[in-house]
């Protein structure tokens, strides 16, 4: 039997490594669906229910095993559902190959049906970008994709029309140039070290600064060892974007937590008062939370030298991967005896913990959110891994659940895009089937793409859902009201039963509507055997507000309530007894 350009590409992908793609089919890949289900023993095909939540469950798998994200979709509008999740991975650098369909060869560019020429249209998403010709082609754009992918940890994209992806080495002459099996299979990953000079001079800046703070972000995910030794030599606060929650535990005494709107008051204080930074793997993209231009000295290590100085005017960039650099630098500093700005940091810490656990454990009606995720954190096991969606429920989930040993947390980081969750999960509970996967998300972004709780159940992907239900678009809201100084508009949702949905795609389906309910349900959730939703009916008017309220957002804020708010005096009343408690 003749090879075909679809069988030759399963086939290269599986010599790659790859051996999960997820996807939709359509008309214009059937030929490459062809070869999956010969292949299927090699490769294994995850159908979902939209495209867009192929290319963020690809997303999704790269972040938590490190490896290639592999999404598949038809020619036309299948690809283009696509590229939301792809701009998610491109944004946060994760490794996906995107893998389309394209209408029959001969009539591209004639409007016949589906004919979108989506490699001219991925062009802005994808670092490598290339249509196939035919068979003596694709091994060859096999490999470039995913060496591009793999070495800019970004996109890669390849499209194949609809009858190239039949056709057979035998029926289409090779190039004399282009010699059989030239190209490689292989990717071999850059661990460069900075040079002596540069790191004696980061060294010697170290050295100097008397308030010294460490900003980690998701490069130092594979160096926890080294960023705690260095925190602990030179007594410096551990600061973490939330894409690198996990790079050490939440319960270090180095560290003070998250940073930004959602972050902790401690890690904006670190930030503030510091007097030297070294920003690690990190683009944390709000530039208003590092400290004011020239008032701090900064080293930066980022493996990609055109992301140095990008957020702040540093003094010293060392290039390369953050724990091959930190293992090179840490032995160049002086362990230093003052530690004064660190047991400062931990008081702080101290205090901001207590009023944590004052808000997780409120007990009046309705609920409060942090109720949730703060029974949700002691119910977690120390190897989960934790998916959060955009709006105000990351805020909950960055302050509540503490990362421990072996878990994982990611989220859409620098895109922000709602609906990601869902999706990211079902990549982690297809790379991690023995572990506990929990996807946190709110009724806004869990309806978005409701239908893959259909695949968490086809598959038997015991994932988690807890949806925080507040009937409202909760992120948008407290932006109109206080980063705006507008009355709420266009937010409200009309409400569903996500139990009695969950219910009816085969899943369990649990709620919870009062404080005294959450761990119970909570541990009868997690111990279903089999994906389930948790729907818990909270306060919409709950603020989530940043750890430090600036003059302005308190100024807005008063703004949109004098200007007709409707509901401000729900809201009135919530802000006022959230802050009487916390001062009695």
């Amino acid at each position: 039997m003749a090879t075909s350009t679809a069988t030759l590409l399963v086939e290269r992908l599986s010599a790659w490594g790859v051996d999960t793609i997820f996807g939709l089919p359509g008309d214009g890949v059937n030929g490459i669906f062809e070869a999956l289900r010969t292949h299927e023993k090699r490769i294994r095909f995850v159908q979902v229910r939209h495209e867009e939540a192929a290319a963020f469950a690809a997303c999704g798998y790269a972040k938590y095993t490190g490896r290639l994200g592999v999404c598949l979709a038809t020619s036309g509008p299948g690809g283009i559902h696509l590229l939301n999740g792809l701009y998610d991975a491109k944004c946060d650098g994760q490794p996906v190959l995107a893998i389309t369909g394209h209408t029959f060869h001969d009539l591209i560019g004639t409007h016949y049906q589906q004919d979108v020429d989506l490699d001219k249209l991925f062009i802005d998403v994808a670092a490598y970008n290339q249509r196939v010709m035919g068979p003596a082609h694709v091994v060859n754009v096999v490999d470039e994709a995913i060496k591009t992918a793999l070495a800019r940890r970004t996109v890669a994209h390849i499209t194949i029309p609809k009858d190239v992806q039949d056709w057979s080495l035998d029926d289409q002459p090779r190039s004399s140039a282009n010699v059989m099996k030239h190209s490689a299979d292989l990717f071999a990953g850059a661990f460069p070290v900075p040079p002596e000079q540069l790191l004696r001079r980061a060294a010697d800046i170290i050295n100097d600064g008397k308030r010294v703070a460490i900003l980690a972000g998701r490069g130092c995910l594979g160096a926890r060892d080294e960023v705690l030794e260095l925190a602990e030599k030179i007594g410096a606060p551990i600061v973490k974007p939330l894409l690198g929650k996990a790079v050490v535990p939440d319960d270090s005494p180095y560290t003070t937590g998250g940073i930004g709107l959602l972050g902790t008051a401690p890690s904006q204080d670190a930030l503030t008062e510091c007097d030297t930074l070294l920003i690690a793997g990190t683009s944390f993209p709000y530039i208003e939370f590092y400290p004011k231009p020239g008032e701090a000295q900064a080293i930066q290590i980022d493996i990609d030298p055109s992301r140095i100085g990008v957020r702040y005017p540093v003094e010293v960039g060392l290039v390369g991967d953050c724990r091959t650099v930190l293992a090179a630098l840490t032995p160049c500093v002086e362990r230093k005896r003052h530690r004064g700005f660190l047991e400062e940091s931990q008081k702080r810490m101290k205090d901001w913990r207590k009023l944590m656990k004052d808000r997780g454990t409120r007990s009046d009606m309705p609920m409060k959110p942090q109720v949730v995720t703060y029974e949700l954190n002691k119910l977690l096991d120390d190897d989960a891994i934790v998916s959060a969606d955009s709006g105000t429920i990351a805020t909950w989930a960055a302050r509540y659940i503490d990362v421990r040993d072996r878990m994982q947390f990611s989220l859409s980081g620098s895109l922000a895009t709602m609906a990601n969750g869902l999706p990211y999960s079902i990549g982690a509970a297809i790379a991690y089937p023995q572990r506990q996967v929990v996807c946190v998300v709110g009724d806004g972004g869990f309806t978005m793409l409701m239908g893959e709780l259909a695949t968490l159940v086809k598959y038997d992907l015991r994932v988690k859902v807890i949806i925080i239900k507040n009937n409202v678009l909760g992120e948008i809201k407290w932006e109109q009201l206080v980063m705006e100084g507008n009355p709420q508009f266009g937010v409200e949702l009309q409400p569903i039963d996500f139990a009695a949905y969950a219910k009816a795609c085969g899943a369990g389906g649990f709620t919870i509507e009062k404080p005294k309910e959450a761990a119970s349900v909570l541990r009868e959730a997690l111990e279903y055997a089999g994906p389930a939703v948790v729907q818990a009916v909270v306060d919409p008017n709950e603020p989530p507000f940043p750890g430090k309220i600036s003059t302005k957002q308190a100024l807005h804020f008063a703004e949109a309530l004098a200007r007709g708010e409707r509901k401000r005096w729900d809201i009135i009343k919530t802000v006022l007894e959230d802050k009487v408690r916390e001062v009695t």
